[in-house]
């Protein structure tokens, strides 16, 4: 148990550098091939070492000890519109995920994890009307899943250290002939490097199990990170024109809290599985004074298991958080053009829809292989910027951002 241990994180940390563009705003659907084969669910379901973050609880379902290693290679498809179309050149990410569980005595289970959680990004270097703008967040999180089961139900635990890293850059030329005359310009840049956090968190979960019915409950901890002078830099170039009442961000970028429900039923080969959680942007710092709202994530999620080999198929569902702001206009406070500008810019988490098919093959008791595929539709959104018109012809009064997905996952599982 303890090589097993080292070995995985050794291989999380090697393939923790990468980020990751997640979905329910920025939070990946799901820890692992077997929930992202559902939709992300896992609630109410248990995936053996997979559960240690979704409900720590299920990690019950596990006899003796097993081993996963996986990860999702991340495809996003990003453009904005700011009087000319670019595409994002951050269009494809690796995300990790390591996951071990132990069965010990008396009802009690252990395990080990480091799996990539969240994150968002685009690159617009050297694409004209864009600002150059380049955004970064990634979220790693290596937690210690402890569970207990006695007469159906189960209750378990998960402390989190997370690791955090954001970097926001950009620069342009504003027009501002309409401020200061003809020909008049402004030089904008944001940006002061990567900023890097460690923080700690917590889930919570329980669940109960009588008669092929599975029901969950889960609750995961706001986790504060602060990225130092990365927010207030970027933000500083829009107090420069005394947007915001002058004051630029906080230093902090909250991961949200997470509390959700969930329950599966089987019935023979077949097993139902639906999730039902709310994302609490609203209150979590950073995120609140972008203006992002709660999201409330809806997934059903199939599953036809033979024995030898299962077959999955899962729907996600999560509203837009990231609402349009009041653009202002002459003589009014143009606050709310700059933060559509900034959110659908440099941050735009707008996919709502996730399709998702997955399967494993077992070669063995021992052996099994997890592939799972995901697709997220186009959304286009276009928000005003009508604010910006009074700094001159040249500046664009509106914004809109096309985002589709694409994801392939896979995991070796291990178990003895």
């Amino acid at each position: 148990m303890t090589k097993t241990i080292k070995l995985a994180l050794v291989a999380a940390m090697a393939l923790g550098s990468t980020s990751a563009f997640a979905t329910n705003g920025d939070i990946l659907l799901g820890i692992g091939a077997k929930a992202r084969g559902m939709g992300g669910v896992g609630i109410g379901m248990s995936h053996g070492a997979e559960s240690a973050l979704a409900n720590p609880a299920l990690i019950t379902s596990v006899k003796g000890t097993e081993v996963q290693f996986g990860g999702t290679l991340f495809m996003p498809d990003v453009n904005v519109n700011m009087g000319l179309a670019q595409d994002s050149d951050a269009d494809m990410f690796v995300i990790p995920s390591v996951s071990i569980a132990q069965e010990l005595d008396d009802g009690f289970y252990v395990g080990v994890g480091m799996w990539g959680t969240a994150g968002m990004g685009v690159d617009y270097r050297g694409l004209p009307g864009t600002f150059n703008m380049v955004t970064n967040l990634q979220l790693m999180q290596f937690g210690v899943p402890l569970a207990y089961k006695t007469n159906g139900f189960s209750v378990g635990f998960t402390p989190i250290v997370q690791y955090g890293a954001l970097d926001i850059d950009y620069s342009g030329t504003l027009d501002v002939s309409n401020l200061f005359g003809p020909g008049a310009t402004a030089d904008v840049d944001g940006g002061s490097g990567v900023g890097q956090d460690l923080s700690l968190g917590y889930t919570i979960g329980a669940a109960y199990e009588m008669e092929g019915l599975t029901v969950g409950a889960s609750y995961k901890s706001a986790i504060s990170m602060d990225y130092k002078d990365v927010l207030p830099s970027a933000g500083q170039a829009f107090a420069d024109f005394g947007l915001f009442g002058g004051n630029t961000f906080g230093s902090k970028l909250e991961q949200p809290a997470e509390i959700g429900v969930g329950a599966s039923y089987v019935m023979g080969d077949h097993t139902v599985a639906v999730d039902l959680k709310e994302i609490q942007y609203e209150s979590a710092e950073g995120y609140k004074d972008f203006g992002w709202e709660d999201q409330t994530v809806f997934i059903i999620g199939y599953e036809y298991n033979t024995g030898d080999w299962s077959a999955r198929a899962g729907y996600n569902y999560g509203s837009n958080p990231i609402k349009e702001a009041a653009p202002g206009g002459a003589g009014a406070d143009q606050s709310g053009s700059a933060l559509n500008m900034f959110n659908l810019l440099g941050f735009p988490a707008i996919v709502e829809s996730h399709l998702t098919l997955g399967g494993t093959y077992r070669f063995s008791k021992q052996t099994s292989l997890d592939l799972a595929l995901g697709y997220a539709p186009e959304v286009e959104e276009t928000y005003s910027m009508a604010g910006f018109a009074d700094f001159g012809a040249t500046n664009p009064t509106s914004i809109t951002t096309k985002h589709s997905q694409t994801s392939a996952s896979i995991a070796v599982n291990y178990n003895f």
